[in-house]
């Protein structure tokens, strides 16, 4: 029997966090079922180390201090089947609801936390190190455990009602089918989408299990914002747990994952993206990477399982035990092919590159990517923190910020000597129009997607070249950019007359905008090396 491996390297805690946390959870949370039920519960590599990222305290925290005090508003945690997410889960709601989860302060060192000062009478007893946050309970906690269905959320309220009654929270709890009494006003309830009538209460946490399947059709969106929206206004924070989600789908965990705030701890473990799931030797390296820290996993048993599952939903199998956000159905072009291209490396100012360039206004992204004579495309940055040159509108109040990408083409085009920008003009015309007064007509190309043989032929061109070794002179390779990956992934083709095909999305909610400019790119520097053009003859400088 192969078991998950041990915990590796990654799990290094250099931060203060709450770790009287997960003490009291292993104190407090018995095995909730199976042979050893009853017995002390010991917390896995990976669910210790998600543990202390939740609780991490920001050095400067000051006492009375809520959510604030915390290095992270809230969590995610992306991980396979069979990984112990559910029985996890009911260990931080009870920690929520009885445990030292709020920051008291820093420890001068010797100062004792004791059960027997919060009601429970089990002599369990912390001592503080000089230096460590020291924490205390909440004093009326109203917590939230969401999921989609009834039958889901009892992959975390059995375990947490098991816990309860096999283990001390019995004497300051008691457990019902729909709600656990907490003393003698908190409460723990179970929200589902059948049940929302306990929304607007004044929450201090909320766990939202598979934020994979929240999305606006079953009205759990709007139930995840209004969570965090409550426990915001009590200085309490929440958390999400959930399988790979299907990108077709636009989940609450997907706008999550895709979300640039920097204070929301992530946990997705990933494998190299060169690994092919359909590869069963590829696979088992892919389960030995995701599995990290899942002690427990037995690896014969989880190949097995998605082997099967392989033979009617090769998605499905990804998602649930590859930890991989893949839609139903095939690609474009393969994302562990474009994977196995990666090679990050510095381009050097006034390196002679071509970019392309494709625009959105309200809803799809735009994006400039760029590739050098010698095939190394890459998105540039821009401005004083480096941004990357692809825009989200939903990061800009919906819509994308025109003026931004405009100072950003200028910042390129000073950096580099452009020879070539290919441009799709939709919703840019007017500032495709001042790129080509700014930089001349003869680098700045109007290049039309929506002709259907030329854009098939570049298409095809960034594709061969992709799967095959060398391009003559050229041997393609990327900076490995996370977001031109995905939507690499969710480009699909749909078929023409004349065996040809245009690019389009698996579903209205999936993003394929930074496909375009890499197409693009790639096709502007087939068509300067054909021209002659390739070889510096002259340098531009161009004003920022």
């Amino acid at each position: 029997m192969a078991k998950g491996p041990d915990a590796g390297p990654e799990f290094v805690v250099d931060f203060p966090t709450l770790w009287v946390v997960p003490d009291w959870i292993e104190h407090h949370c018995p095995i909730p079922d199976g042979f050893r039920a009853g017995e002390d519960l010991e917390l896995y590599p990976w669910q210790l180390w998600c543990t202390v990222n939740h609780y991490r305290v920001r050095p400067e925290a000051a006492l009375g201090q809520l959510a604030p005090a915390f290095h992270n508003r809230r969590s995610q945690i992306v991980a396979p089947q069979k990984t112990g997410k559910g029985p996890w889960s009911a260990t931080i709601v009870l920690a929520e609801a009885a445990g030292p989860v709020v920051f008291d302060g820093w420890a001068r060192g010797g100062e004792v936390y004791r059960c027997s000062d919060h009601g429970c009478s089990c002599g369990w007893w912390y001592q503080y190190r000089a230096g460590e946050p020291m924490g205390t309970p909440w004093p009326t906690p109203l917590i939230q455990l969401t999921a989609t269905s009834e039958d889901q959320v009892d992959n975390v309220y059995r375990p947490l009602q098991s816990m309860v009654k096999k283990g001390p929270l019995g004497e300051v709890m008691r457990v019902g089918e729909e709600f656990t009494r907490v003393g003698d006003d908190g409460r723990i309830d179970v929200v589902t989408s059948n049940a929302l009538s306990r929304l607007g209460n004044p929450i201090i946490f909320a766990m939202q299990d598979e934020t994979g399947l929240y999305t606006k059709a079953n009205k759990l969106e709007r139930v995840a914002d209004t969570q965090r929206r409550g426990a915001a206004g009590m200085g309490g924070r929440s958390m999400e747990t959930t399988n790979a989600w299907d990108p077709s789908e636009n989940s609450v965990a997907q706008t999550t994952h895709q979300s640039k705030a920097r204070d929301v701890f992530k946990y997705h473990p990933q494998a190299p993206k060169s690994l092919s799931y359909g590869d069963k030797r590829q696979r088992r390296k892919i389960h030995a990477t995701v599995y990290a820290g899942s002690t427990h996993v037995d690896l014969d048993a989880i190949e097995a399982e998605a082997a099967e599952i392989m033979e009617r939903d090769p998605a499905q199998a990804e998602r649930f035990f590859g930890n991989r956000c893949v839609a139903g159905s095939a690609t474009w072009l393969d994302p562990a092919k474009w994977a196995a291209k990666a090679d990050p490396r510095r381009v050097r100012p006034m390196t002679r590159i071509v970019l392309g360039f494709d625009g959105s206004e309200v809803d799809d992204w735009t994006a400039i990517r760029a590739e050098t004579m010698d095939g190394y495309q890459f998105t540039p940055v821009y401005g004083p923190n480096d941004e990357p040159t692809i825009w989200n509108p939903a990061d800009y109040g919906g819509q994308v910020p025109a003026a931004e990408v405009h100072a950003a083409m200028s910042q390129v085009m000073a950096r580099y000597d452009v020879v070539r920008l290919y441009a799709d003009p939709p919703y840019w015309e007017t500032e495709i129009d001042e790129w080509v007064d700014l930089y001349g007509e003869e680098r700045v190309i109007r290049w039309h997607t929506r002709r259907i043989v030329q854009m098939h032929a570049a298409c095809e061109r960034l594709k061969t070249d992709v799967v095959r070794t060398a391009s003559g002179t050229v041997t393609f390779s990327h900076d490995d950019c996370p977001i031109t990956a995905d939507h690499i992934a969710n480009t699909r083709a749909a078929a023409r007359p004349m065996d040809r095909y245009v690019l389009k999305k698996a579903s209205p909610a999936q993003k394929i905008d930074a496909t375009i400019p890499s197409v693009l790119a790639h096709e502007a520097l087939g068509d300067v090396i054909a021209a002659g053009l390739a070889e510096r003859q002259q340098s531009f400088y161009y004003g920022s």
